[in-house]
This record gives structure tokens, C-alpha cells and sequence, in this order.
């Protein structure tokens, strides 16, 4: 069986090995060795992903990624102060606007969750997202895709403390996404160009 087959690191245009997913498409060759499984910390930052995550709920990443310049001009760039800002004549330009996904529950808890950040001391959600970071040494490095998982002990931990502290659109499954994408844990097949970088 090929590795592609059995879902490990696949070689990519340029001969290196990748996680399947991160060939798929252009823009995932770029998201995958340049941004997924990064750090990213303040809470802008960090409040843009949960958001885009949010949004990506039910559909697949690429149709959140192909958006997320809309997305960015629709929402201020994520700057919580201006979202939690908005009036209901935005969130009626939100619904309108086909450049993000007009889903109106994601739109509300966006903005929800915008007005519920704007009363945090600064620094809070990148200090309460970060204090679910698991010890790198106690997770071995996946080998084929099927070796991560959707969930983890740590993602419904984080999952219940953003809920708990007011923010919607936040499960378990999109809190572990969210891990994923902002380098809480490095789930790059062992194999994988970027995992080493």
C-alpha cells in the first residue's frame, strides 16, 4: 500500500513530503507550509481565527480560505473593538455581502462573541486559548492522517472555557481546528516538510 494510500506524508511538486491535505489545491500548498501549525498569538489574531472557524463549521476549509479577504474586509480586519462596535445596519450588510459565507447564526455569534472579547483585560483570550496547549512531548507525531484526531481532552477543555466565559459557535471539534491552525499542537505527519520548520 502507497503511502498516499494509507494516508501518509505524499511527495509534492517539488519532491517534498507533505501532509495529503496540503496538496490538494494551490491554496492549500500555501496555507499548509506557510501558516498551518504556526503560533499565532494576540487576540485580534486569535479572535479572527475562532471566527473563521466558526464560519468553516460544517463546510470545508478551502471555502473559508478562498474568502478570508472578504471576510477580513467585512469584519474590520477582526479588530474586536470595531466589531463589537457594529450596529444592526452591519450585521444587515453582513447578510448581504457575498464575499463571506452569509450564514446568519455564525454572523451573530461573531459579533456576539466580539461584543463578550471587548470586555476582556487585554491579552486574555491569547493567555486562556494558550493555557490549553498540550506538552508537545506527550504527543507523538502522527505518521498517516488517520493518526489525528477531531477531539482531544484538551480541545473540549478549551471548547467549555470559551463557552463558559460567554463565546458561542466554540465546540469541542472547532476548538480543536482552532489548535490546530494556531500551533497549540503540531499535527503535521511526522514526514512532513513542515512540521520540522
Amino acid at each position: 500500500m502507497s503511502d498516499e494510500v494509507a494516508g501518509g506524508a505524499v511527495p509534492g511538486p517539488d519532491g517534498a513530503l507533505r501532509c495529503p491535505w496540503g496538496l490538494s489545491t494551490e491554496d492549500y500548498v500555501t496555507y499548509h507550509d506557510e501558516e498551518w501549525g504556526r503560533p499565532v498569538h494576540g487576540d485580534d489574531a486569535l479572535f479572527e481565527r475562532v471566527s473563521l472557524e466558526a464560519f468553516q463549521s460544517g463546510l470545508s476549509w478551502i471555502t473559508i480560505l478562498r474568502r478570508r479577504e472578504g471576510f477580513r474586509a467585512a469584519f474590520a480586519g477582526f479588530k474586536i473593538s470595531d466589531v463589537a462596535a457594529f450596529t444592526d445596519t452591519d450585521r444587515e450588510r453582513l447578510l448581504a455581502d457575498e464575499g463571506i459565507i452569509r450564514n446568519r447564526a455564525k454572523i451573530d455569534a461573531t459579533l456576539a462573541n466580539a461584543r463578550v472579547l471587548a470586555d476582556w483585560p487585554e491579552g486574555e483570550l491569547d493567555t486562556l486559548i494558550w493555557s490549553h496547549a498540550p506538552d508537545p512531548a506527550a504527543r507523538p507525531a502522527p505518521r498517516v492522517i488517520g493518526d489525528v484526531p477531531a477531539i482531544t481532552d484538551e480541545s473540549t477543555a478549551l471548547s467549555k472555557a470559551l463557552k463558559k466565559r460567554g463565546l458561542r459557535f466554540v465546540g469541542p471539534t472547532t476548538a480543536y481546528a482552532l489548535m490546530q491552525a494556531c500551533g497549540l499542537v503540531n499535527d503535521h505527519l511526522v514526514d512532513c516538510v513542515a512540521r520540522k520548520r
